[in-house]
């Protein structure tokens, strides 16, 4: 069975979309933590959104990114989408029907595969997995700014979960990267 992996970029204040502010803090051991994410992943699991803007910027830079640009495009991505549009980028939809068909072709992945289906972004994919208990680890970048408005990481209404931590690191640029499990249930 395949295990599901969340890596995501944060600002203190929760914002996690469109992280350019990541830039000044972007230094050699996040590169690292990158690349180790990338190459000890199978495929990508990617939200419509994050799927559209990746499939458009990297083909363009494989040239500057050498063998992680390479990676990242010929690695197999999953995209929960409901668009028709058809996929490239060695894309394959997940499911057109709603939150439970992807929720359930998901699963059918996960137990159909081995190795780490790596999830980037993809906030409405993050969250229901999240919500449905599929994430197996999630690596946070937090990325000390606050950008005051923008979208959070966690929706509202997403249920409450414990969490383990599992690794902790401190980049010299004071970024905190955070691993995390899902907490064992409390025994009655």
């Amino acid at each position: 069975m395949a295990t599901i992996v969340a890596v995501e970029y944060i600002t203190l204040d929760g914002v996690f979309e469109e992280p350019a502010w990541s830039g000044p803090y972007f230094g050699e051991e996040l590169g690292t933590f990158q690349w180790n994410n990338l190459f000890g992943a199978d495929a990508l699991l990617l939200g419509r959104v994050t799927y559209e803007g990746f499939s458009e910027a990297w083909p363009q830079m494989e040239e500057t990114t050498g063998d992680f640009g390479k990676r990242m495009n010929s690695m197999p991505k999953y995209v929960a989408t409901s668009s028709r549009k058809p996929l490239t980028w060695n894309a394959t939809a997940l499911s057109d029907s709603g939150e439970n068909d992807v929720v359930e072709a998901i699963k059918k992945l996960r137990a159909e595969s081995e190795g780490v289906l790596l999830l980037n972004g993809s906030a409405d994919l993050f969250n229901m997995l999240s919500s449905h208990g599929l994430v197996d680890e999630y690596r946070f970048m937090i990325f000390p700014v606050v950008v005051g408005r923008g979208k959070k990481l966690w929706a509202k209404g997403v249920p409450e979960q414990a969490l383990t931590l599992t690794n902790s690191d401190m980049t010299k640029e004071g970024v905190a990267v955070l691993t995390y499990v899902p907490a064992a249930p409390a025994a009655e």
